[in-house]
């Protein structure tokens, strides 16, 4: 499934070098397992402050790529963390885990129409 809109993707990196946009998408294609392992490890853990944390990190990130679906996921999250209080977390997890899953999808189909 597209997550991305390829209208506000293009706004945003317009005027970025072909190389450098390749860059921003592997850094977080390569960061990608790492940052979701932390959020689920801190979920799991009920470490309201990790959460908060790399919920609010892979927010920022995700702001990056026009997609404010999971920006907005992302930002539930974070919330989460910060009001400590885990009701429904796992389930927004889950659907945050999907669509940043489809992200990296689009991400690895616009990474190679830039090679």
């Amino acid at each position: 499934m597209k997550i991305i809109n390829p209208v506000l993707f293009n706004d945003t990196f317009q005027y970025f070098d072909k190389e450098i946009v390749v860059e921003i998408i592997d850094i977080f294609i390569n960061e990608y397992a790492e940052r979701m392992s932390k959020i689920h490890e801190a979920i799991q853990s009920k470490n309201y402050a990790d959460l908060k944390f790399n919920a609010h990190s892979m927010k920022g990130v995700v702001a990056n790529f026009a997609v404010p679906d999971l920006q907005a996921l992302a930002r539930d999250l974070e919330i989460a963390g910060s009001e400590q209080n885990l009701t429904n977390v796992e389930e927004k997890y889950q659907k945050f885990s999907e669509q940043s899953q489809w992200l990296v999808d689009d991400l690895k189909e616009i990474r190679s129409q830039f090679l």
